[in-house]
């Protein structure tokens, strides 16, 4: 065996060693924060394994107030869910998530591409919380295009668009009921027991 490949082998041994003795014991649980270079080296790996015609795409839907809007809708269908109305991810499932729900309102991913952007909602990502969306159909692409769109738009939101998108989000029967209840009694309806 060749003197480089036999300390190579002692490198990754080492290494493997480390990291052994370092998580004995810990367990195992999604409640903890990925660390920073943990964070570095998949966004990297997303990077890398994104097929460059994707990456390097524009996206085809024009950022008109209507493709904005199609992509607000879709978002607070969605999307919201773990992400947040505004972005943030601070919401009871993407906290709760390994990796945690990103803050798609920051640089690291503002500074992705439009294609990465679009890759990621069609094919999701593996070990994350992320779900591939993609429907293989054009209307689908179509809808993932706005995403991307209202992606770019989340950093500038308004208080009236985050207003608007609470109305959009999904309601179980139960929520919905108290909502009709609560409208009902406000109006002079129904007399809330």
């Amino acid at each position: 065996m060749s003197r480089r490949r036999t300390i190579g082998l002692l490198v990754v041994g080492v290494v493997l060693l480390g990291a052994a003795i370092v998580t004995r014991g810990v367990g195992f649980t999604a409640r903890t924060k990925a660390w920073p270079l943990e964070e570095r080296l998949m966004r990297g790996a997303r990077h890398w394994a994104t097929p460059s015609a994707i990456r390097n795409a524009s996206n085809p839907v024009s950022a008109s107030s209507e493709a904005l809007r199609a992509g607000m809708e879709h978002w607070a269908d969605h999307c919201a869910i773990c992400h947040g109305n505004d972005g943030g991810g601070d919401v009871s499932i993407g906290r709760s998530l390994y990796p945690r729900a990103p803050d798609m309102r920051v640089a690291p991913t503002q500074s992705m591409t439009d294609g990465e952007l679009f890759y990621v909602i069609e094919r999701g990502l593996p070990f994350t919380g992320m779900p591939a969306w993609s429907t293989g159909t054009p209307d689908g692409e179509r809808s993932s295009w706005e995403l991307v769109t209202f992606i770019r738009h989340l950093p500038k939101l308004t208080e009236q668009e985050l207003k608007e998108m609470e109305s959009l989000n999904p309601q179980s029967p139960a929520e919905a009921k108290r909502k009709r209840d609560i409208d009902d009694f406000l109006s002079g309806k129904k007399i809330i027991r």
